[in-house]
Protein backbone atom coordinates (compact mmCIF):
# COMPACT_ATOMS: atom_id res chain seq x y z
CA UNK A 1 0.00 0.00 0.00
CA UNK A 2 1.40 3.38 -1.02
CA UNK A 3 1.77 5.74 1.95
CA UNK A 4 -0.31 8.91 1.85
CA UNK A 5 -0.64 9.53 5.58
CA UNK A 6 0.94 12.99 5.60
CA UNK A 7 0.49 15.95 3.20
CA UNK A 8 3.63 14.93 1.30
CA UNK A 9 1.85 11.78 0.04
CA UNK A 10 5.23 10.34 -0.94
CA UNK A 11 3.74 7.03 -2.07
CA UNK A 12 6.42 4.84 -0.48
CA UNK A 13 5.41 1.19 -0.17
CA UNK A 14 6.36 0.86 3.48
CA UNK A 15 4.71 -2.56 3.77
CA UNK A 16 7.29 -3.93 1.31
CA UNK A 17 10.41 -2.48 2.83
CA UNK A 18 10.13 1.03 1.40
CA UNK A 19 10.78 4.10 3.51
CA UNK A 20 8.77 7.27 3.30
CA UNK A 21 9.83 10.91 3.42
CA UNK A 22 9.61 10.42 7.20
CA UNK A 23 12.47 7.93 6.95
CA UNK A 24 10.41 5.12 8.46
CA UNK A 25 9.28 1.71 7.23
CA UNK A 26 6.26 -0.27 8.35
CA UNK A 27 7.38 -1.20 11.87
CA UNK A 28 6.82 1.21 14.73
CA UNK A 29 10.08 2.80 15.83
CA UNK A 30 10.34 4.84 19.02
CA UNK A 31 13.12 6.52 20.98
CA UNK A 32 11.64 6.86 24.45
CA UNK A 33 8.58 6.05 26.55
CA UNK A 34 8.45 7.69 29.97
CA UNK A 35 6.67 10.18 32.18
CA UNK A 36 7.25 13.67 30.80
CA UNK A 37 6.89 16.80 32.95
CA UNK A 38 7.59 19.64 30.51
CA UNK A 39 4.39 19.92 28.52
CA UNK A 40 1.73 22.55 29.25
CA UNK A 41 0.48 22.36 32.88
CA UNK A 42 -2.87 20.94 31.76
CA UNK A 43 -1.06 18.08 29.98
CA UNK A 44 1.76 17.21 32.41
CA UNK A 45 -0.26 17.88 35.55
CA UNK A 46 1.40 16.81 38.77
CA UNK A 47 2.24 13.22 37.80
CA UNK A 48 3.52 13.69 34.26
CA UNK A 49 2.35 12.88 30.77
CA UNK A 50 2.96 9.36 29.46
CA UNK A 51 5.03 10.34 26.43
CA UNK A 52 5.98 7.99 23.62
CA UNK A 53 8.50 9.65 21.28
CA UNK A 54 8.22 8.17 17.79
CA UNK A 55 11.22 8.15 15.45
CA UNK A 56 11.29 9.74 12.01
CA UNK A 57 9.37 12.85 11.01
CA UNK A 58 7.22 14.30 8.24
CA UNK A 59 8.62 17.80 8.87
CA UNK A 60 12.46 17.75 9.25
CA UNK A 61 12.69 21.33 10.55
CA UNK A 62 16.11 22.99 10.22
CA UNK A 63 16.14 23.82 13.95
CA UNK A 64 14.71 20.54 15.30
CA UNK A 65 15.59 20.04 18.98
CA UNK A 66 15.03 16.28 18.64
CA UNK A 67 17.01 15.96 15.41
CA UNK A 68 18.54 12.59 16.32
CA UNK A 69 15.09 11.08 16.74
CA UNK A 70 13.58 12.75 13.68
CA UNK A 71 16.57 11.38 11.79
CA UNK A 72 15.69 7.82 12.77
CA UNK A 73 17.26 7.06 16.15
CA UNK A 74 15.15 4.55 18.05
CA UNK A 75 14.18 0.91 18.39
CA UNK A 76 11.59 -1.09 16.51
CA UNK A 77 8.74 -2.42 18.63
CA UNK A 78 5.68 -4.46 17.80
CA UNK A 79 2.15 -3.09 17.89
CA UNK A 80 1.48 -5.39 20.82
CA UNK A 81 4.44 -3.97 22.71
CA UNK A 82 3.23 -0.44 21.97
CA UNK A 83 -0.13 -1.33 23.48
CA UNK A 84 1.61 -2.70 26.57
CA UNK A 85 3.64 0.52 26.89
CA UNK A 86 0.43 2.56 26.99
CA UNK A 87 -0.86 0.46 29.88
CA UNK A 88 2.47 0.56 31.70
CA UNK A 89 2.57 4.36 31.52
CA UNK A 90 -0.94 4.52 32.92
CA UNK A 91 0.12 2.23 35.78
CA UNK A 92 3.05 4.59 36.51
CA UNK A 93 0.52 7.36 37.14
CA UNK A 94 0.50 9.22 33.79
CA UNK A 95 -2.36 11.67 33.34
CA UNK A 96 -2.54 10.73 29.66
CA UNK A 97 -0.84 8.89 26.81
CA UNK A 98 1.14 11.46 24.82
CA UNK A 99 1.84 10.38 21.24
CA UNK A 100 4.77 12.60 20.22
CA UNK A 101 5.32 12.94 16.47
CA UNK A 102 2.90 10.12 15.58
CA UNK A 103 1.66 11.01 12.06
CA UNK A 104 3.53 8.35 10.08
CA UNK A 105 2.46 5.55 12.46
CA UNK A 106 -1.27 6.32 12.71
CA UNK A 107 -2.53 2.88 11.53
CA UNK A 108 -0.25 1.06 13.96
CA UNK A 109 -1.23 3.38 16.82
CA UNK A 110 -4.91 2.72 16.15
CA UNK A 111 -4.24 -1.03 16.28
CA UNK A 112 -2.36 -0.63 19.59
CA UNK A 113 -5.21 1.42 21.08
CA UNK A 114 -7.69 -1.22 19.94
CA UNK A 115 -5.64 -3.84 21.81
CA UNK A 116 -5.77 -1.69 24.96
CA UNK A 117 -9.47 -0.91 24.63
CA UNK A 118 -11.39 -1.45 27.86
CA UNK A 119 -8.20 -1.32 29.94
CA UNK A 120 -6.72 2.07 29.09
CA UNK A 121 -8.67 4.64 31.11
CA UNK A 122 -6.71 7.87 30.56
CA UNK A 123 -6.96 10.39 27.68
CA UNK A 124 -4.89 10.02 24.51
CA UNK A 125 -2.94 13.08 23.30
CA UNK A 126 -1.90 13.50 19.65
CA UNK A 127 1.18 15.76 19.73
CA UNK A 128 2.30 16.83 16.25
CA UNK A 129 3.90 19.49 14.07
CA UNK A 130 0.54 20.40 12.56
CA UNK A 131 1.41 19.25 9.02
CA UNK A 132 -1.46 16.79 8.82
CA UNK A 133 -3.94 15.46 6.27
CA UNK A 134 -7.57 15.80 7.34
CA UNK A 135 -8.20 12.34 5.89
CA UNK A 136 -5.63 10.82 8.27
CA UNK A 137 -7.02 12.71 11.26
CA UNK A 138 -10.49 11.37 10.53
CA UNK A 139 -9.10 7.87 11.09
CA UNK A 140 -8.40 8.94 14.69
CA UNK A 141 -11.93 10.13 15.47
CA UNK A 142 -12.94 8.38 18.69
CA UNK A 143 -9.35 7.41 19.54
CA UNK A 144 -7.83 10.80 20.43
CA UNK A 145 -9.13 12.96 23.28
CA UNK A 146 -6.65 15.84 23.12
CA UNK A 147 -4.90 17.31 20.11
CA UNK A 148 -1.65 19.21 20.68
CA UNK A 149 -0.57 20.57 17.26
CA UNK A 150 1.88 23.27 16.30
CA UNK A 151 1.03 26.01 13.89
CA UNK A 152 4.59 26.97 13.04
CA UNK A 153 4.37 29.41 10.15
CA UNK A 154 2.10 31.78 8.32
CA UNK A 155 4.31 32.64 5.34
CA UNK A 156 5.06 30.19 2.56
CA UNK A 157 8.65 31.42 2.50
CA UNK A 158 9.26 30.42 6.13
CA UNK A 159 7.51 27.06 5.77
CA UNK A 160 9.50 26.05 2.70
CA UNK A 161 12.81 27.47 3.82
CA UNK A 162 12.78 26.05 7.34
CA UNK A 163 10.74 22.85 7.00
CA UNK A 164 10.36 22.18 3.26
CA UNK A 165 6.61 22.14 3.92
CA UNK A 166 4.66 23.70 1.03
CA UNK A 167 1.22 25.14 1.85
CA UNK A 168 1.96 24.65 5.54
CA UNK A 169 -0.33 27.30 7.00
CA UNK A 170 -3.47 26.38 5.07
CA UNK A 171 -2.77 22.69 5.69
CA UNK A 172 -2.29 23.19 9.44
CA UNK A 173 -5.35 25.44 9.69
CA UNK A 174 -7.54 22.77 8.04
CA UNK A 175 -6.04 20.12 10.31
CA UNK A 176 -6.81 22.11 13.45
CA UNK A 177 -10.36 22.60 12.19
CA UNK A 178 -10.78 18.82 12.06
CA UNK A 179 -9.19 18.42 15.48
CA UNK A 180 -11.61 20.93 17.01
CA UNK A 181 -14.52 19.19 15.29
CA UNK A 182 -13.53 15.95 17.01
CA UNK A 183 -12.77 17.29 20.50
CA UNK A 184 -15.02 20.30 20.92
CA UNK A 185 -14.11 23.04 23.39
CA UNK A 186 -11.63 22.24 26.20
CA UNK A 187 -12.93 20.16 29.11
CA UNK A 188 -10.95 20.01 32.35
CA UNK A 189 -10.96 17.67 35.31
CA UNK A 190 -11.87 19.87 38.25
CA UNK A 191 -12.79 23.54 38.17
CA UNK A 192 -12.45 24.15 41.90
CA UNK A 193 -15.27 26.03 43.61
CA UNK A 194 -18.80 25.89 42.26
CA UNK A 195 -19.40 28.75 39.84
CA UNK A 196 -15.73 29.25 38.99
CA UNK A 197 -15.39 30.11 35.29
CA UNK A 198 -11.75 29.15 34.76
CA UNK A 199 -9.92 25.92 35.69
CA UNK A 200 -7.47 25.96 38.57
CA UNK A 201 -3.76 26.14 37.63
CA UNK A 202 -3.31 22.41 38.31
CA UNK A 203 -6.44 21.31 36.44
CA UNK A 204 -5.80 18.53 33.92
CA UNK A 205 -7.26 18.58 30.42
CA UNK A 206 -9.58 15.70 29.58
CA UNK A 207 -10.62 16.74 26.09
CA UNK A 208 -9.86 19.58 23.70
CA UNK A 209 -7.30 21.10 21.34
CA UNK A 210 -4.22 23.08 22.41
CA UNK A 211 -2.52 24.96 19.57
CA UNK A 212 1.17 25.66 20.05
CA UNK A 213 3.29 28.32 18.41
CA UNK A 214 7.01 28.80 19.03
CA UNK A 215 8.46 32.24 18.32
CA UNK A 216 11.53 32.07 16.04
CA UNK A 217 14.39 34.58 15.80
CA UNK A 218 13.71 37.25 13.11
CA UNK A 219 10.26 35.78 12.42
CA UNK A 220 8.19 37.58 15.06
CA UNK A 221 6.05 39.27 12.39
CA UNK A 222 5.18 35.82 11.06
CA UNK A 223 4.21 34.86 14.63
CA UNK A 224 1.87 37.84 14.82
CA UNK A 225 0.09 36.70 11.65
CA UNK A 226 -0.27 33.12 12.94
CA UNK A 227 -1.70 34.31 16.25
CA UNK A 228 -4.12 36.77 14.65
CA UNK A 229 -5.58 34.17 12.31
CA UNK A 230 -5.78 31.41 14.92
CA UNK A 231 -7.79 33.82 17.07
CA UNK A 232 -10.09 34.67 14.16
CA UNK A 233 -10.72 31.04 13.22
CA UNK A 234 -10.91 29.27 16.58
CA UNK A 235 -11.16 31.77 19.45
CA UNK A 236 -12.43 30.11 22.63
CA UNK A 237 -12.75 26.70 20.94
CA UNK A 238 -9.05 26.09 21.68
CA UNK A 239 -6.32 26.80 24.18
CA UNK A 240 -3.25 28.59 22.84
CA UNK A 241 0.31 27.95 23.97
CA UNK A 242 2.93 30.57 23.13
CA UNK A 243 6.41 29.11 23.37
CA UNK A 244 9.71 30.90 23.96
CA UNK A 245 11.83 27.76 24.21
CA UNK A 246 13.60 28.10 20.85
CA UNK A 247 17.23 27.02 21.17
CA UNK A 248 19.49 26.62 18.11
CA UNK A 249 19.74 22.98 17.15
CA UNK A 250 20.24 21.00 13.96
CA UNK A 251 21.23 22.69 10.69
CA UNK A 252 20.93 26.28 11.96
CA UNK A 253 24.17 25.73 13.86
CA UNK A 254 26.19 24.91 10.75
CA UNK A 255 24.37 26.32 7.69
CA UNK A 256 25.54 29.87 6.97
CA UNK A 257 22.31 30.54 5.04
CA UNK A 258 20.41 30.06 8.31
CA UNK A 259 22.82 32.03 10.52
CA UNK A 260 20.11 34.49 11.59
CA UNK A 261 18.43 31.61 13.41
CA UNK A 262 21.59 30.67 15.31
CA UNK A 263 20.54 32.58 18.44
CA UNK A 264 17.73 32.66 20.94
CA UNK A 265 14.63 34.82 20.72
CA UNK A 266 14.97 38.34 22.13
CA UNK A 267 12.69 39.84 24.75
CA UNK A 268 11.44 42.31 22.12
CA UNK A 269 10.47 39.51 19.69
CA UNK A 270 8.70 37.49 22.34
CA UNK A 271 6.89 40.53 23.73
CA UNK A 272 5.53 41.36 20.27
CA UNK A 273 4.09 37.85 19.98
CA UNK A 274 2.69 37.99 23.50
CA UNK A 275 0.98 41.30 22.73
CA UNK A 276 -0.60 39.65 19.68
CA UNK A 277 -2.00 36.84 21.86
CA UNK A 278 -3.56 39.35 24.22
CA UNK A 279 -5.01 41.33 21.30
CA UNK A 280 -6.49 38.16 19.80
CA UNK A 281 -8.18 37.31 23.11
CA UNK A 282 -6.73 33.81 23.17
CA UNK A 283 -6.55 31.95 26.49
CA UNK A 284 -3.94 29.42 27.40
CA UNK A 285 -0.27 29.33 28.35
CA UNK A 286 2.74 31.61 27.90
CA UNK A 287 6.22 30.22 28.51
CA UNK A 288 8.81 32.05 30.53
CA UNK A 289 11.84 33.00 28.42
CA UNK A 290 13.99 30.95 30.79
CA UNK A 291 12.53 27.85 29.10
CA UNK A 292 14.93 28.40 26.18
CA UNK A 293 17.63 26.07 27.47
CA UNK A 294 19.01 22.74 26.32
CA UNK A 295 18.35 21.07 29.69
CA UNK A 296 14.62 21.06 28.86
CA UNK A 297 15.25 18.76 25.90
CA UNK A 298 14.83 15.09 26.92
CA UNK A 299 17.64 12.61 26.47
CA UNK A 300 16.71 9.67 24.28
CA UNK A 301 17.94 6.41 25.75
CA UNK A 302 15.18 3.96 24.71
CA UNK A 303 13.74 4.27 28.23
CA UNK A 304 10.54 2.35 28.77
CA UNK A 305 10.54 0.56 25.41
CA UNK A 306 11.91 -2.79 26.48
CA UNK A 307 9.60 -5.25 28.19
CA UNK A 308 11.01 -6.69 31.41
CA UNK A 309 12.27 -10.28 31.00
CA UNK A 310 10.84 -10.64 27.49
CA UNK A 311 11.64 -9.75 23.92
CA UNK A 312 10.59 -6.51 22.25
CA UNK A 313 8.76 -8.16 19.35
CA UNK A 314 5.99 -10.74 19.36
Amino acid sequence: MRCELCPRRCGADRSRGGRGYCGMGENVTAARAALHYWEEPCISGTRGSGAVFFSGCVMRCAYCQNYSVSGGYGEEISVKRLSEIFLELEKQGAHNINLVNPTHFVPQIISALDMARGRLQIPVVYNSGGYERVETLKMLDGYVDIYLPDIKYYSEEAAVRLSNAPKYFETALSAVGEMVRQTGAPVFKGYGAVGQDEPLPDAVLLKGTVVRHMVLPTYYKDSIEVIKRVGEHFGECILFSLMSQYTPFGRVRTDSALSKLNRRVTTFEYRKALDAVLSAGLRGYMQEKSSAAEEYTPEFDLSGLKAEKREISD
